[in-house]
């Protein structure tokens, strides 16, 4: 058999992984990148290296926690900061040693905090002490009396904002969802369709949070172990040494050794299709254009372009019109060098230099256009260059291309991140080293507009037999990167043993946080 795969993101290299290791299918995977692992990849600039959006390997499935860790190994000593800062960890015996061996994932504890009202919030928010403190008296009673009006009267869930009131209230939606959201998307989130929130928030409420925070107080109290609660938030991941790509480009290494082919730099024209059917897809490389024979096709490519790239079939108007109005929302990253902060560490938690012990944080803070901040240092010490005497920052904006911000020129747009970090008092200007830009189009599948109507392209689209769509952009979700490997795991299932392409599209659709584990 014959497999064509459309893009070598996660879902994509999960899939050619996937049919070698269990269909003895020879894929040929198409990237019109020239790197792989798609918005998963790690860049490197200069000795320190950026993960784009930030890539917490962490699931509830264990098929895709025990993948990983077939790939990269859990570490079984301790990383250079866990030697500094002697912490302890449960580690596996016979894992390799992160000082010694490049190919190992890491443990990292899983600190994230909302930046807002220049003060720290637990994130995902919660009924902490430091919480109810830093909202003081007045705000705490306003959220409380929120809720609890919220409670009584439910509203129809027409958008994303009465997704969020429904579940924390109103002024707790107005303090850490209303602005960031609309950071994110551009748009009010009463603009936005409810789905974003089921897709990102789920079972998260206030009362979870409440129920979590009086949970935590009995632990302290009590001694109970963490891993005996059947439910709780997640306290750590694992992490690749040198960040997400490293895993994907040695799953790439695998595939290449195991006989399938991966082309680089190699964009797709066309679709070729027949009597329901894909025959064969059209790729150019260069000025060398080659149409290849396929018995089926697995795409990750974004559904706008596939609908345009589809030949030989009848496309109704109304379904080229919802692909071609199909909204994305991109992305910019500006890595940023510096030899210290000026905010400084004020938790429990040891770290080196005093340096904030966070992977990333979401600021909240309406004067600035940044919306989170990331901190490599605590991502891997091996993703920078010198961790122990600089500190290697992201900081992220959402955009949409063609916009005042994208068309920005990158010394510009520097300057402006640079002196909103300022602004905010995190660094000083004076103790920036480097700095670069990085552009992503079309990372976030957008949940508005003409998307109500997606159901209708899921439904021409199944009806082309041998085609699957998988991943973040191949089923425009805001799919986390596991979620994208068990769309491609359901896919591959479907093609080997003819397993309903339905399971395919109901990956992501379960109504648990994300963030959230099942200890069973």
């Amino acid at each position: 058999m014959n497999v064509i795969i459309i893009g070598a993101g996660p879902a994509g290299l999960t899939a050619a992984y996937e049919l070698l290791r269990h269909g003895g299918v020879l894929p040929v995977v198409v990237e019109e990148c020239s790197q792989v692992g798609g918005i998963s990849k790690t860049l490197n600039y200069n000795g320190n290296r950026i993960d784009i959006g930030g890539h917490r390997f962490f699931s509830k499935s264990k098929q895709v926690m025990q993948w990983w860790q077939d790939v990269l190994p859990l570490q079984g000593k301790p990383s250079c900061d866990d030697i500094l800062l002697k912490r302890e960890k449960d580690l596996p015996e016979n894992g390799p040693d992160p000082e010694n061996n490049d190919r190992v994932m890491l443990v990292r504890q899983r600190i994230s905090r909302i930046f807002f009202l220049r003060k720290f919030f637990d994130y995902p928010v919660s009924f902490s002490w430091q919480t109810l403190k830093n909202m003081g008296i007045i705000n705490t009673a306003k959220v409380v009396a929120g809720y609890l009006f919220s409670a009584c009267f439910k509203r129809k869930e027409k958008s994303l904002e009465d997704f969020y009131i429904n579940r924390f209230g109103k002024p707790l939606y107005r303090m850490f969802f209303e602005d960031y959201t609309q950071k994110l998307w551009g748009m009010h989130p009463s603009q936005l369709d409810a789905d974003w929130g089921a897709q990102r928030i789920k079972s998260l409420s206030m009362m979870s949070f409440a129920a979590n925070f009086v949970r935590k107080i009995f632990q302290k109290a009590g001694g109970v172990n963490q891993k005996n609660v059947e439910t709780s938030l997640i306290e750590q991941f694992i992490y690749p040494k040198y960040g997400p790509g490293q895993l994907w480009e040695t799953v790439a290494e695998r595939i290449c050794e195991l006989g399938g082919e991966i082309r680089l730099g190699c964009r797709l024209t066309q679709i070729n299709i027949d009597n329901g059917r894909v025959t064969s897809v059209t790729v150019a490389k260069g000025d060398t254009i080659e149409t290849i024979a396929c018995d089926c096709v697995m795409s990750s490519m974004p559904v706008k372009d596939l609908i345009a790239a589809m030949r030989g079939i009848d496309i109704p108007d109304a379904i080229s019109s919802i692909a071609e109005n199909l909204p994305y929302r991109d992305f910019m990253t500006v890595g940023l060098l510096v030899e210290n902060l000026q905010i400084t560490n004020q938790t429990r938690i040891r770290t080196i230099n005093g340096l904030i012990p966070d992977t990333w944080v979401y600021i909240q803070e309406r004067d600035v256009r940044i919306g989170r901040l990331q901190v490599f240092n605590n991502w891997s010490p091996y993703m920078v260059k010198d961790y122990r005497n600089t500190v290697w920052l992201g900081l992220e904006y959402f955009c949409t291309e063609g916009d005042e911000m994208w068309n920005m020129p990158d010394d510009e747009f520097i300057r402006m991140a640079i002196d909103e970090l300022v602004k905010l008092q995190v660094i000083r200007k004076q103790a920036v080293i480097d700095a670069v830009r990085i552009k992503v189009k079309k990372a976030y599948p957008a949940y508005y507009g003409v998307y109500s109507q997606m159901h209708q392209l899921i439904a021409f689209l199944n009806n082309i037999s041998n085609m699957y769509c998988i991943g973040r952009n191949g089923q425009h979700r805001y799919n986390n990167m596991d979620h994208s490997m068990l769309t491609a795991m359901a896919a591959v299932n479907s093609i080997i043993n003819g397993a309903s392409k339905n399971k395919i599209w109901e990956v992501n659709t379960e109504n648990d946080y994300h963030e959230k584990k099942i200890e069973k």
